[in-house]
Formats: structure tokens, sequence, C-alpha cells
């Protein structure tokens, strides 16, 4: 894999940087935000990615060839539109097992018989199925772990792709009581991944791909202040987005660093690039104008789902992580849309805030602070969502 083994000595002469940052931070008051320094740095990321993405990805050929994966089961949610619809139907006509974790199973289904029609007389029928998965609903999450749990099979890719970005769109919270961007972006993808645990385990070797964004470098979390609600920072639909974008890299890197290489279970998260999906049916019609006169510099769904199925087949992959794990790294592998590693934000790197993250999130999501470790040993857990109990089977 071109560029994984090479960009790591580059990462790991910033590590000692960031560490040095962060025991300083330590000795200051309680940050509260980003240092305006840092917020410009990270809006320079953004528009870097969106006028140069097409550029740096340029070596890669689209659709994405993938390498025999008839093997493979994965699990891909909101695979009904945008990208993890492309990711859904690659897979599966590369011969892995594709379970669509959907909303709306109807839409799913219409989609597989599209499918279906369109590759008949190209090979064997699609192997792929449709499981009810609501991310605004923590029970939802649950019954769907224990439902695929249950099957006693394994899982070797857990791609948690389903995210939401209401731009414009007032504070909205959840049944469950929690800010939607922060449950459909973070809280339910890492109630997921955890509960399907076993079935990862039985599918060993076996990756968690995190489709995460860019917009994550400007992003700051507050574990003090989840839902964002108090007046020490303004709710807007951005700040939502791109928080939860944050948390979800700083929980993936503890988990990454809580499973053990034995495991055999990998965390990776991945940019996408800018990309033209159903984000923009909530724009303003003066934005969605500018969408669709710079399609240049936009991605589509296909060229942006490339990072997320290299990221859930090629095989050099698990290495990567593996040497990051041995040496320690603060922050688990991210791959940009190019398909290369890169650094996620100097935020992501708070370790401090991101282990108080990981048992923030735990006590949202019902768990207790020792679920991987007791999954990992094959014990029952308990979850105040869903059934009174997880069976790890």
């Amino acid at each position: 894999m071109e560029g994984l083994a090479s960009s790591t000595e580059e990462l790991k002469k910033n590590v000692e940087h960031h560490e040095k940052k962060m025991m300083m931070k330590k000795k200051r008051k309680k940050k509260e935000r980003l240092g305006w320094i840092e917020w410009l740095r990270g809006w320079m990321y953004v528009i870097h990615e969106m006028l140069f993405q097409r550029i740096v990805a340029s070596h890669l050929q689209n659709p994405m060839p993938l390498p025999p994966i008839n093997d493979l089961t994965c699990i891909v949610t909101g695979s009904t539109s945008g990208i993890g619809r492309e990711i859904a139907r690659q897979l599966a006509e590369s011969g892995a097992h594709v379970v669509m974790a959907v909303r709306n199973p109807k839409a799913a289904l219409d989609l597989i018989q599209k499918w279906q029609n369109e590759w008949s007389g190209k090979g064997l029928p699609l192997n792929i199925e449709v499981m009810e998965l609501d991310l605004l609903s923590l029970d939802s999450v649950v019954r769907f772990a224990e439902a695929y749990n249950a099957r006693m099979g394994p899982l070797h890719v857990l791609i948690n792709n389903a995210g939401i970005f209401s731009i414009g769109e007032p504070q909205k919270f959840s049944k469950d009581g929690y800010e939607e961007h922060l449950q459909v972006n973070h809280l339910a993808p890492a109630l997921l991944s955890i509960l399907l645990l076993p079935s990862l385990i039985r599918g060993s070797p076996s990756r968690i791909i995190n489709v995460n964004s860019v917009m994550h470098y400007v992003g700051f979390v507050d574990t003090e202040d989840m839902n964002v609600v108090s007046p020490k920072r303004k709710f807007t639909s951005l700040v939502g987005y791109s928080s939860s974008k944050l948390a979800q890299v700083m929980f993936s890197s503890v988990l990454h660093k809580k499973l053990p290489a034995e495991s055999g279970i990998n965390v990776v998260c991945v940019s996408p690039g800018i990309v033209h999906t159903n984000v923009a049916r909530d724009l303003s019609k003066v934005v969605q104008a500018g969408y669709r006169l710079i399609p240049y510099f936009i991605f589509s769904p296909q060229e942006g789902s490339r990072s997320t199925l290299f990221a859930a087949t090629d095989p050099q992959v698990p290495e990567y992580c593996e040497l990051l794990k041995a040496d320690k790294w603060p922050v688990c592998a991210f791959l940009a849309q190019e398909c290369r590693p890169t650094n996620p934000s100097e935020e992501a790197h708070n370790v401090e805030t991101a282990y108080r993250l990981w048992e923030k999130t735990l006590e949202m999501t019902g768990l207790h602070s020792d679920v991987v470790e007791k999954l990992l040993e094959g014990d029952q857990i308990t979850c105040r969502y869903g059934a009174d109990s997880t069976e790890t089977n």
C-alpha cells in the first residue's frame, strides 16, 4: 500500500511536539474552545481539501478496484444514499456478503432489486440483505446488535457510514435526550461498534471503519457540555457536526488502544473528501447553486467512497494499524481522501480529553467502563438501552 509505510516516519516526528503541547495545556486552566490559531489552521485544512482534493487523489481509479472479498461479511450503515450506497453496491459486486443497516428497509430492498437486475448475467446474484437500524434511537442500536450477534456468525468489516449535517437547522434532540449530530455521528456508532465486538472477534482479523470528515479539524469537544447547551458555546449545525466528528476520532483512538493486537480488530477513521451527497438538500438555494457551479472541486459519491473501500479491503491497512499501536501513537489510523495516512487535528491528539470523552460516552450509552475488557473475555454485559442485557455469545 503505497504511502502507508513512508508516511509513518513523518507522523512520528509530530508526536513529541503534540505531547509537549498537551503537557503545557494541562498546566493551564481548562480549555473551553479552540484558540483562534487552531481554528484558522482548521479552516485552512478544510479549504485546502476542497480546492486540491481532486489533484491529490488523481492517482486513484474510479471506481476503486477491489481485491477478491468473497469471504467477507460487511455491515454498512446509512447505505441507501450517497457514499454508503456506493460502498454497499461495490462491496456486494466484488463478492462480499453485505448487510445494509438502514432506517428505511423498504428503500434498501428496492435498491437491492435494482442492483440485482443490473448485475444479472455478470456473475452470481449479489449476496446482500437488509436489517433495520435507526441511529436516532439507542434502543434500535442495541436491538440491531443483539439480532446480529445472535446469528453466531462472523463480522469482518463494520462501516459506520451514516451521519447527519443539518445545515441551518435549529438544535434538535433525539428521544434519548441527546443532540442529534452527537447521537447519529458519535454516540450511536460508538455503541454499535462496542456491542458488535463479539461478532468482530468471530470474524478476526476484522475492521471498524468510521467515515469521518475534514470538518473535525474545526471541532472542539467539551465533555461537560456534550449537548452544547451551556452559554459557553452558541450552538450551530456546524458546531454540532464538527464537534461530533472530532468526538468520533477521539473515541476511535481510545478503542484502538483498548483492543489488544491479539484481538485482530483494527479501528480506522477515513475522510471521504468534500462530497456532493444528500447533505446538499439541506443547504440554502444559493449554496446549492454553488455546488452545481463547482463540480470539479466536489467529489461524486462514487469518488467519495474510495477511501472507505480502501480502508475496508486493502491487506496492508491492518499492518499499519498494528505499527501505530506498537509505537503507542496517540491517535488511531486516519486515512485521507487520497487513501494515504494523514494526521488528524491537533485537538484529536489531546489524550486527556479523549479518555474523558471515552468515559462520558460509555456513561451516555449506558455501558460500564470495563465493557471492552468483558466482551474480549466473552463475558455478558449490561446496557440500559434495548433489552435488559446484551449477550456476548
